[in-house]
């Protein structure tokens, strides 16, 4: 009797991953027909791309000691700054200053609004960065990044014996070192839509870690998320609102749920270097490959760390993360400003199982969790009601949520 119980419970254990694979595979970001356009080519080693409003999409050529920015109205090509030390990683703080990585100066430096460039920091301990790579802001206007030792100029040496590390240059400027026993090369890195997480891939091996953030500066609980099959390697890593990384490797882009489960790829003949959200709507993926940018217009709007995270164009209710979940999940919501909001959840009969929020905010981004360790499996619906102050209107948005247990 009880090797047929357990049978049972394996069975119904099986049927259950089975049905949380398939929703997951079913929630792939790529539509079905969507092309991926070769915008230009030519380039001798692109990377680091970055969406500027007004602009269009900012990358670095390494080799080419060059900052180049492709635009979207005219499809035109210019040099944006030269030379840049052999810049990689790009990305823009809260000011709308540039932030980058400039490879030759072995270290990480800030384009001001006026064009100069200030050097933020460039030695640990006294001794050289081996060659800062990629890089994101956080929201309280802290600096990560990444510093393998890919690309040290040439005649210079190693200075961090065998060091090479995950740093964070706080909104004050001190320099302080995250992690420095975990990689080989580390490489891409970004942040979970609330910043909760941190994620930075291993990019020799294929393997992406993630680790909690703590008190908004030091990170702990480290483990393996992934590991990028076919031989293993990973460079530059994006995320959406829904929680999924995006994340280059071999043969193409690499998409994972926020627990770690396959999705899909946006397969490429070159191989992927790094990629960005761009566009007004944020729903295109702007991706540097081989010799050549790409784009590829997706499902979903895309997040990157700069002033538009902040002081966002729309009020809008994001899908929850991870979905289906088991017991808890994120919801993500973003609010254009002043208003009176309200997020509840309610069940397949419209009863009211959960109040999230309820108060004035300002505009923003925010989160809240979601927690059915007391219910039951099923259906439930998170609903966000926003008023804006001073103004006789409402709106009201709806997402599904899938507990799943």
């Amino acid at each position: 009797m009880n090797i047929i119980k357990t049978s049972k419970r394996i069975l119904v254990v099986c049927v259950l991953m089975l049905y949380a694979e398939q929703i997951a595979l079913s929630q792939s970001p790529i539509p079905s027909g969507a092309i991926l356009e070769k915008l230009r080519t030519g380039f001798l080693q692109p990377e680091g791309p970055v969406w500027k409003n007004g602009v269009g999409i900012l990358f670095s050529d390494i080799q080419a000691n060059k900052i180049y920015r492709w635009s979207p109205v005219d499809s035109s090509l210019a040099d944006y700054l030269y030379p840049s030390d052999s810049s990689n990683g790009l990305t823009f703080d809260q000011q709308g200053r540039l932030i980058l990585t400039q490879m030759a100066k072995r270290r990480v430096s800030r384009q001001e609004l006026n064009g100069t460039i200030t050097p933020l920091a460039s030695t640990y301990n006294g001794k050289k960065f081996n060659s800062p790579n990629d890089i994101v802001v956080k929201s309280d206007g802290s600096i990560f990044f990444t510093d393998p030792d890919f690309n040290i100029p040439k005649g210079q040496n190693m200075e961090l014996n065998f060091f090479r590390g995950v740093y964070r240059i706080n909104p004050s400027g001190v320099l302080q070192v995250l992690d420095s026993t975990t990689f080989n090369k580390p490489n891409g890195i970004c942040f979970s839509p609330d910043e909760k997480k941190l994620f930075v891939n291993e990019s020799q091996l294929g393997k992406i870690y993630v680790w909690d953030v703590v008190n908004d500066s030091t990170i702990s609980n480290k483990r393996v998320f992934y590991t990028i099959p076919l031989g293993g390697y990973a460079d530059g890593m994006k995320v959406d609102p829904s929680g999924n990384i995006y994340c280059t490797g071999p043969t193409g882009i690499w998409i994972i749920s926020p627990s770690g489960v396959y999705l899909d790829k946006i397969v490429m003949t070159e191989t992927p270097s790094n990629c960005a959200w761009g566009d007004a709507d944020r729903k295109s993926l702007y991706i540097t490959a081989g010799k050549s940018l790409y784009r590829i217009r997706l499902l979903t709007t895309g997040i990157e760390h700069d002033p538009v995270r902040q002081f966002p164009g729309k009020s809008e209710l994001l899908q929850n993360y991870p979905n289906p979940f088991n017991p808890q999940t994120t919801i993500i919501y973003r609010v254009s400003k002043l208003s009176m909001i309200s997020l509840k959840v309610f069940d397949a009969l419209g009863r009211e199982v959960s109040v999230l929020n309820e108060q004035v905010v300002n505009g923003g981004t925010y989160s809240a969790t979601f927690d059915g360790k007391q219910l039951t499996s099923g259906v439930y619906f998170a609903q966000l009601r926003i008023s804006p102050k001073y103004e006789n209107t409402f709106s009201i948005e709806t997402k599904k949520l899938i507990l799943l247990k």
